[in-house]
């Protein structure tokens, strides 16, 4: 198992994770009743109706 020798920095470790960011998710509207969805899922309104 590794064992770290050294501490890193909070510079290193900042950037290693410039990547690790929340993204929100793509929404498209429904065509039948316009509503906010996901691409390629079913609307959750019409699923409901």
């Amino acid at each position: 198992m590794a064992v770290q020798q050294r501490r890193n920095s909070k510079t290193r470790k900042n950037k290693r994770r410039t990547h690790f960011k929340l993204e929100a998710p793509t929404l498209v509207k429904c065509p039948t009743c316009g509503e906010a969805k996901r691409p390629h899922h079913q609307c959750p309104s019409c699923l409901s109706k």
